[in-house]
């Protein structure tokens, strides 16, 4: 598919269109909404960490949906415009200096909710991307081991492919249900899928 072609599709997609329409910034906004409505995990007052964050579509949704007394810490590498009720850390994830960042900002809190939207630049090529998109889902799985609450919920994107058993074997040892979904804003040629985990087992250790 050429650019020009992808660009008229990008706006005639339905989600685009919606997304344009109710003032957020990313189709992606609708598969996190329709994630939270089937599992509530978006709790008025609860603490949210948005990995992957830019340009800020589910950071919307979460600091919308836990209210004036909840809080969104949102990280990306890419610069993101202010959202009221987010703190939003320009960081790599993967540097040891980004945990010391998002420590800072949660003040002592514990984490309700870890989300990641995280994708690597992809190549095309699936024997590279794939253990790439991987490597991402470990990494928030390693910050929700220590900075998750007990009972907390996580979800990440991930695609289908090699290393995604070893990744829901490794989330059902943590978690009381994982479950993976396909939110109906997912692209249908996509690859990509949810990994929701619900009930965290232990508590955090900072």
């Amino acid at each position: 598919m050429s650019d020009r072609q992808w660009i008229m599709n990008h706006k005639r997609d339905p989600y685009v269109i919606r997304a344009q329409k109710e003032g957020f910034r990313s189709r992606a906004s609708y598969k996190l909404i329709e994630i939270d409505d089937k599992y509530r995990l978006l709790r008025k007052g609860a603490v949210v960490l948005d990995l992957g964050a830019a340009p800020g579509g589910w950071s919307q949704v979460a600091a919308h949906r836990t209210g004036d007394s909840g809080l969104t810490v949102a990280v990306d590498l890419l610069a993101m415009d202010a959202i009221p009720g987010v703190r939003d850390i320009q960081v790599d994830f993967s540097q040891e200096s980004a945990l010391t960042a998002i420590a800072d900002s949660l003040e002592g809190r514990e984490l309700d909710v870890v989300l990641s939207d995280m994708a690597p630049n992809l190549s095309g090529m699936r024997d590279i991307d794939q253990p790439r998109s991987t490597y991402l889902v470990e990494l928030a799985m390693d910050i929700a081991d220590h900075r998750l609450r007990m009972g907390g919920g996580f979800v990440a994107k991930c695609f289908e492919g090699e290393g995604i058993d070893e990744l829901r074997r490794s989330l059902r040892d943590r978690y009381d249900k994982v479950v993976n979904v396909k939110p109906k804003a997912s692209r249908p040629k996509s690859r990509e899928i949810y990994l929701i985990a619900l009930g965290k087992r232990y508590a955090t250790s900072f």
